[in-house]
């Protein structure tokens, strides 16, 4: 049994890319605005989720780092907009996330919903003069 535990701990160890690299996946590339070291996938996810978008809609398909798309601009634009908001509340707490406004669509959320308005009635009669 111990051997099995050594032998599956050193399985990883030798293990090698496909493109005969060794390590892990690349470190991520072109970033301007987030700070390293970052979780890019769970970022990126988050983003995904907060405007309901996939990959492509910010980045190049099978070229991340490319800044061809002028929408991966856009939202560089928006994260320095997000971390200037969030620095104006004490011990750094965020308050202020993508989702904050776009709540899952491309577009910002500029109002809330209306209020559901209450069908027409019958006409009110009207009032009583008061003597």
């Amino acid at each position: 049994m111990r051997y099995l535990v050594f032998f599956l701990a050193l399985v990883p160890l030798c293990a090698q890319a496909p493109d005969g690299k060794k390590g892990g996946p690349r470190p991520p590339q072109n970033l301007k605005v987030l700070k390293q070291p970052v979780n890019i996938r769970q970022v990126m996810g988050e983003f995904r989720g907060a405007l309901g978008v996939e990959c492509a809609h910010c980045h190049i398909q099978g070229q991340f780092a490319s800044d061809e798309n002028p929408k991966k601009e856009i939202a560089r634009k928006m994260i320095v907009m997000t971390e200037e908001i969030n620095a104006k509340f004490p011990a750094g707490k965020v308050h202020v996330t993508c989702f904050t406004c776009h709540r899952g669509d491309v577009e910002p959320k500029t109002i809330g919903p209306m209020p559901p308005q209450a069908p027409p009635g019958p006409p009110k009669p009207p009032a009583e003069p008061k003597p």
